[in-house]
C-alpha cells in the first residue's frame, strides 16, 4: 500500500489527536460540583426531570444573552454532537437530540466522552481518502459534503468544547464565595 494514500486522513487524525489533548487535559480531575456550578443566573444548563434523568436545555437562539453555559451543559453538548454525529455517520440515523441524556457525574462524564472518542478513533482508522472524499456518511450535521468536512468539523468543535470547559474551570476556581 502506497503510504501517502491516506494522507489526508492522517492530516485529520493528527488533528484531532491534538484537539482530543486539549479536551483530556480540562476533563482531568473535572469534578462534579464544577459541572454543576452555574458561571452566571442565566445560562444553559442540565437538570433532572422527574424520573432523576439528567435533561439538557436546548437554545432557541445562540445569542450572548442566553448567559454562560454551566460545564455540565458543555459536556452534553460535546456528548451531544460527538454521539450524532457517530449515529448518522455509521450506525442507524434515529437518534435525537431528546435520547442523549447527561450522565449525571464529572466521572461519568469523562467515561461517555472517552468511549466516544474510542468509537471515532476507530471509525477514522478505518478510512481511506477515498472515504474522506465521499458523502455516503454525511448525513448529520452537514449533508451532501465530503465527509473529511465532517471529520474537520469534528475536530473544530471538539477544540471549541475543551476551551469552552477549559475557561468555565478557570471562572469556577477564582469564583467568590
Amino acid at each position: 500500500m502506497n503510504p501517502t494514500n491516506n494522507e489526508a486522513r492522517d492530516y485529520l487524525i493528527r488533528q484531532f489527536d491534538t484537539a482530543w489533548q486539549l479536551a483530556s487535559y480540562h476533563l482531568e480531575g473535572l469534578t462534579t460540583e464544577e459541572c454543576l456550578w452555574r458561571p452566571a443566573d442565566e445560562g444553559l444548563h442540565v437538570y433532572q426531570n422527574p424520573d432523576a434523568i439528567w435533561i439538557a436545555d436546548w437554545p432557541i437562539h445562540e445569542g450572548y444573552d442566553l448567559g454562560p453555559p454551566s460545564i455540565a451543559w458543555l459536556t452534553w453538548h460535546l456528548g451531544f454532537w460527538w454521539s450524532m454525529t457517530l449515529n448518522y455517520s455509521s450506525g442507524d440515523a434515529t437518534l435525537t437530540r431528546e435520547d442523549i441524556i447527561w450522565p449525571g457525574t464529572a466521572e461519568a462524564v469523562r467515561d461517555w466522552i472517552g468511549e466516544l472518542r474510542a468509537q471515532w478513533q476507530a471509525q477514522l482508522e478505518q478510512l481511506t481518502d477515498a472515504d474522506l472524499s465521499s458523502t455516503q456518511r454525511t448525513h448529520w450535521p452537514l449533508q451532501d459534503r465530503p465527509f473529511g468536512d465532517i471529520i474537520a468539523w469534528a475536530n473544530v468543535e471538539l477544540t471549541k468544547n475543551a476551551a469552552e470547559i477549559g475557561y468555565a474551570r478557570f471562572l469556577y476556581a477564582r469564583r467568590q464565595p
